[in-house]
């Protein structure tokens, strides 16, 4: 059990039938009053966000979300492939359960997989990704006002901006959480 006084960034718990995980967390103490914890929620199932205020008294019981490192292998159709790390077993996983976490990995990347209870529910790319550049417009020369950015494709397919003197053909690192470019390498 896991009291909403002790809620951090990243904790989850079971409340009503779900499973959320604490996205940001605010002990607040009015002047006048008993004091309350204000919260965001995220439903790990379905990804919806709520807020929610609870006393720092109120017990929820902690749920335990499994976390295990797995190669992205290849997709067939509406099924992607990965292969644990350990065993070489291979797990199907539908273009339902992935959302657009597949966006900036490539074949044969690690990845987490997500699961609560053995139902798998998510998966996680590596925080920043090294990928190359297919396709871009040439950055032409005195166009170089502070911050200009130009479209780009990924090895991926994925669409990020990119600084003007980035070319096609180089290697760039990108952070998955936000899609931006990060830099050259």
């Amino acid at each position: 059990m896991i009291s909403a006084g002790e809620f951090r960034n990243g904790v989850t718990f079971e409340m009503e039938g779900n499973v959320f995980q604490v996205v940001e967390f605010q002990h607040v103490k009015p002047g006048k009053g008993a004091a309350f914890v204000r919260t965001k929620l995220k439903n790990v199932i379905t990804g919806a966000v709520v807020e929610k205020t609870f006393r720092p008294t109120e017990k929820m019981p902690k749920a335990h979300i499994d976390r295990k490192s797995m190669a992205y292998s290849y997709n067939d159709g509406d099924l992607y492939y990965f292969m644990d790390n350990e065993t070489f077993d291979m797990m199907p996983l539908g273009k339902d359960q992935l959302g657009d976490a597949l966006k900036f990995v490539t074949e044969n990347m690690n990845v987490t997989i997500l699961s609560y209870k053995g139902s798998v529910f998510g998966v996680e790319p590596p925080t920043f990704v090294e990928l190359k550049i297919t396709e871009t417009e040439p950055g032409f020369k005195g166009d170089t006002s502070t911050g200009a950015t130009k479209p780009a494709t990924l090895e991926t397919g994925a669409q990020i901006n990119v600084p003007l003197f980035v070319d096609q053909g180089d290697t760039i690192r990108v952070d998955t959480r936000t899609g931006e470019y990060m830099e050259r390498v």
